[in-house]
């Protein structure tokens, strides 16, 4: 295991640490100890007895202990520490593998491994210091319950994902050579994904027929996952080999030999019924990663939505007094992974003005993919400020808010402009399209879709959250010193 894993285990380690400590605490004041008047208790109170029983405890066992130590709350946080070293020190929690075997969509097998482990702690524990016979009995039935669908919640990224918008059950693959009975079907990562292309006798040596595949129905379809049954094969050519490690995708190779490569990239490998698995994951924005970036985009989109109301509502009316309805227009863009999704955006063009992007070609200042033209005609008299400034774009914070987009990632574009994508181009769409971005930042005003190219491969090759943040924070510096037509 490498630094980055450790660092990320023991940062979760803190993080239920803290969180569990807290809902302990809280659950025993409010619901466990009755409030309730015991007159054979110390006191007259459970909670003074409790308090009582740790002292009589402390005084006999570990009188080493600080008297300012000795309460019923440190003792609980004591408790759940004890509770993650040996929940940590399982592998069924601290390691989900993808490349093991399910044979079940859900995940009652984990809870009941993780509740089983989670009672019987607590029940030893509020035993052993006597504190079971002076709390609730049908609360701590809830409690046992409470916790384990927590530290379930936490165990990875799957469900936190799921929750803000990326469920792995939404995800696809395509299979190359594994058969429909094949036992690695029922591998974990296959398992909870849905498959949409099979490709059967294919010949690895036409390595630019493979990649073709692969290619097309990337434009069409939303791929997640690459699976490739190399059978006796050894080795991918050099060509396909560099191609699959930078469709930042994952992928999975599978041989009845020891797969050999000709570049250093990571990967993980396992030996499963008698053959080798080789899987790497390149997806840029996925697991933590993503949920970051995604909390990142909810809080910002929600303090804009709510800051801007005012500017919105203002921008609504004046539309619909210039035009009439429809002021906010829903246009159909592709997003993550090949993901259509309608893009919500102020109406500054006239009616039907996206139907006629055909009879306007000719005026078309882009050389290649991207249609922007000079004083388009389409556009409504009297909204050009509201271009300059991208106020047209504000309606897509709510993209934000539903997932689609990201605040920061490339400009989301239509279906016919990226089937124009060549391959390396299309690794845009292995990260959220965004509101602003590099290009807004520094050549917003570019017709030349190498510009456009230029930025959008410089941010999928460095991004990083801070990477966001800097752009974030230079956005409103260019909307306002550059002379621009919007993002």
């Amino acid at each position: 295991m490498n630094l980055s894993s450790y660092a990320k285990y023991i940062i979760r380690f803190l993080f239920l640490q803290i969180f569990i400590s807290f809902i302990t605490i809280s659950y025993f004041n409010n619901f466990l100890i009755s409030d309730l008047v015991c007159e054979q208790c110390i006191g007259g109170s459970y909670a003074m007895q409790i308090d009582s029983n740790l002292w009589e405890d402390r005084n006999r066992f570990f009188p080493f202990l600080n008297e300012s130590l000795v309460n019923l709350q440190v003792f609980l946080v004591i408790f759940v520490f004890l509770f993650l070293i040996t929940l940590y020190s399982t592998k069924f929690y601290t390691y989900v593998n993808e490349l093991s075997f399910s044979f079940d969509r859900n995940y009652i097998d984990e809870f009941v491994s993780i509740y089983l482990v989670w009672s019987s702690s607590l029940f030893i524990y509020i035993t052993l210091f006597r504190i079971g016979h002076l709390i609730s009995r049908g609360y701590l039935i809830l409690f046992t319950f409470l916790v384990p669908v927590i530290l379930i919640f936490f165990r990875n990224s799957e469900l936190i994902s799921s929750i803000l918008g990326r469920p792995v059950t939404r995800e696809h693959y395509i299979t190359f050579n594994l058969d429909s009975d094949s036992v690695f079907r029922n591998l974990r990562i296959m398992t909870f994904r849905k498959e949409i292309k099979k490709y059967e006798n294919i010949n690895f040596d036409n390595e630019n027929n493979i990649i073709e595949e692969i290619d097309s129905i990337n434009k069409v379809q939303n791929i997640n996952l690459i699976v490739i049954n190399l059978e006796d094969k050894s080795s991918l050519s050099t060509h396909l080999e560099e191609f699959l490690i930078n469709l930042n995708k994952k992928v999975l190779l599978i041989s009845k030999s020891e797969i050999k490569f000709k570049n250093y990239f990571l990967n993980r490998s396992e030996e499963v019924s008698g053959s080798n698995l080789v899987y790497f994951n390149n997806d840029i924005q996925y697991g933590s990663k993503f949920i970051l970036k995604r909390l990142l985009d909810l809080l910002i989109s929600i303090f804009a939505i709510f800051a801007f109301m005012p500017v919105i509502l203002f921008i609504y009316i004046y539309i619909f007094w210039k035009d009439g309805s429809e002021v906010i227009i829903k246009q159909n863009r592709v997003g993550l992974h090949g993901k259509h999704f309608y893009m919500y955006k102020f109406r500054t063009m006239y009616k039907g003005s996206h139907a006629n992007r055909d009879s306007l070609r000719n005026l078309n200042k882009n050389d290649e993919v991207i249609f922007k033209i000079e004083n388009d005609p389409r556009i409504i008299k009297g909204v050009e400020l509201l271009r300059r400034f991208s106020l047209d774009e504000l309606p897509q914070f709510f993209n934000v808010l539903k997932g689609d987009m990201s605040i920061v990632g490339p400009r989301p574009l239509f279906d016919e402009d990226t089937k124009l994508f060549n391959k390396n181009y299309m690794r845009r769409l292995n990260v959220l399209p965004g509101i602003t971005g590099l290009l807004q930042i520094n050549e917003r005003n570019t017709s030349e879709f190498s510009t456009w190219y230029k930025y959008d491969i410089e941010y999928i090759e460095n991004w990083s959250l801070f990477l966001d943040l800097k752009i974030i924070l230079k956005t409103p510096l260019a909307l306002f010193t550059t002379k621009s037509k919007g993002l």
